[in-house]
């Protein structure tokens, strides 16, 4: 069984890469949607949280998203605290997650995690993969989709890992500099050959 963490720069393509493995029968955990999950109305998380953060929370503990966002995106010391107490929520759920899966006899599960290092995921991965691209074609694609300033963009750039540090600390890289098409066949075939390892592993004990 292998554990493949998937992550990326912003404007990278990585999301594209994890719909396109999903859309083809791989088991996908999105860190996202785990995110979400841990931090439900009346959560432990959300106790957690209401402690550091009181006035983004009612007294049934729903979270106010955009409020906390506001809060921690301009200070890098609460979004450092926040980080510090919701991360081991997230990993949590993504390791039971990640047994209930291999339990069922999955070989291959894909975590797609953007801020996979931050939260010391790419611990529970055998391998780690991420896509990258030039800052100029991500900045592109990224006022493309978000309608948003070029100020914001580089401000957004700035609190994200640089693409060196990804080149430095995966196993193997995507390079999406050209069209999509190119981009998910190289997938396409990265992730074939880590799934024909594998079963072909789970075959060989079996015999």
């Amino acid at each position: 069984m292998y554990v493949i963490g998937l992550t990326g720069q912003s404007g990278s393509g990585k999301t594209l890469v994890s719909d396109h493995l999903k859309n083809c029968g791989y088991s996908v955990i999105n860190a996202d949607i785990v995110a979400r999950q841990v931090t439900e109305t009346g959560s432990d998380c959300n106790n957690s949280l209401a402690k550091i953060f009181p006035e983004c929370f009612d007294e049934k503990l729903c979270l106010d998203r955009r409020k906390l966002g506001k809060i921690v995106f301009n200070d890098g010391q609460k979004l450092k605290m926040l980080n510090d107490t919701i991360f081991p929520y997230i990993n949590g759920l993504i390791k039971e997650q990640i047994n209930n899966l291999t339990e069922s006899g999955v070989k291959v599960i894909v975590l797609d995690a953007p801020t996979l290092f931050e939260a010391g995921a790419d611990k529970l991965c055998d391998i780690i993969i991420s896509v990258v691209a030039d800052d100029e074609v991500r900045l592109g694609r990224i006022r493309s989709r978000d309608k948003i300033s070029d100020e914001s963009i580089k401000a957004r750039f700035s609190s994200q890992k640089s693409k060196e540090f990804y080149l430095a600390h995966s196993d193997i890289i995507l390079e999406n500099n050209d069209k999509a098409e190119k981009l998910l066949q190289h997938a396409d075939r990265i992730f074939g050959d880590i799934k024909a390892l594998a079963e072909g592993q789970a075959n060989g004990t079996k015999s």
